[in-house]
């Protein structure tokens, strides 16, 4: 089996496909019609040079496909969007350009206000539990597993919480499509529903997989790295000026622990899946595309393909 290094991802009623600089995504439309945009993404930095460093390479990437992936969400919910306006009073040309203005500037505010969000949850559970289990008396070692085991605890409850939703089971079923169309693609047989339907739905290029190695990563990185020695030494005093250093150092070594996962479940296993160490490695990751996943059916695995044959 070749690898294919192209990424994926469900969007709403649809898949998003990324080959190198270029994407498309395909969107199953309220009338039952696929539609298919392909677009050129402008990374981050084209500068060949650092794009083949090591563990560099990776935050880049991780980057890009953020933008991507908010592009093309928000691109797929906006046919529903649509549909919904059509329902309403038509409006006049002038009235039409306020509201496709006024869209405009709260999908904006809306991709700004998730990242915010984020941001500020992966500080506040993330970030300050490490220090308040440091606070009461425990190593360094016991707090970096302490905070794994905090944040899969939180993204298995957030899993358990959206998968009751019909709309995100829809998603995670496009999702399921996607790694089916690009597991047949690499194996080098017809895009065909038939075909595509006979492979599993898991996959070690997973963006779950990619999470988890962030989870287990971090574990060693916070472990080796003495942020709270270091702080010490430099005469920082207790209360909210160490809590704040303590979140901005730990902030500055998310990309290092970012690139790093990259390197082992992109460069390393997806160049390699059927080695039995990748296997092994990747195993937690693969058990989570359980919870992530869903079988699809023939018409969602048709819009992957769209996606794919663009």
């Amino acid at each position: 089996m070749k690898s294919s290094n192209i990424g994926g991802q469900a969007v709403m009623e649809g898949v998003m496909m990324m080959n190198k600089d270029r994407y498309s995504v395909a969107v199953r439309r309220p009338d039952g019609e696929i539609e298919v945009k392909v677009e050129q993404h402008k990374p981050l930095t084209k500068h060949k040079g650092l794009l083949k460093v090591p563990i560099l390479r990776g935050v880049f990437s991780f980057a890009d496909s953020m933008i991507v992936g908010m592009s093309s969400l928000m691109y797929s919910a906006s046919f529903y969007e649509d549909e919904e306006e059509e329902k309403k009073k038509p409006a006049t040309k002038e009235e039409e350009e306020q509201q496709k203005a006024k869209k405009e500037k709260t999908d904006k505010l809306m991709m700004y206000g998730t990242v915010t969000f984020s941001v500020v949850i992966a500080v506040v559970l993330f970030l300050m539990v490490p220090e308040l289990l440091h606070k009461a008396g425990a190593g360094t070692t016991l707090t970096a597993v302490a905070e794994a085991f905090v944040r899969v605890a939180l993204f298995l409850g957030y899993l358990a919480a959206i998968s009751r939703m019909e709309d995100i089971q829809r998603v995670f079923m496009y999702h399921g499509a996607e790694h089916k169309t690009i597991h047949c693609y690499e194996h080098g047989l017809p895009l065909t529903p038939e075909n595509a339907r006979s492979f599993p739905r898991l996959h070690v290029r997973c963006g779950t997989a990619f999470l988890i190695m962030v989870m287990v990563i971090a574990i060693f990185v916070y472990t080796v790295t003495p942020i709270n020695g270091l702080i010490e030494l430099w005469g920082v005093p207790d209360g909210a000026p160490k809590l704040a250093l303590v979140i901005l150092v730990r902030i500055l070594l998310m990309p290092v622990i970012a690139g790093i996962s990259y390197e082992i479940t992109v460069k390393w296993a997806g160049s390699n899946p059927d080695n039995p160490l990748v296997k092994v490695v990747l195993w937690p990751g693969m058990q989570m595309q359980y919870l992530t996943t869903n079988e699809p059916d023939d018409g969602q695995i048709e819009c992957a393909i769209a996606a794919m044959q663009k």
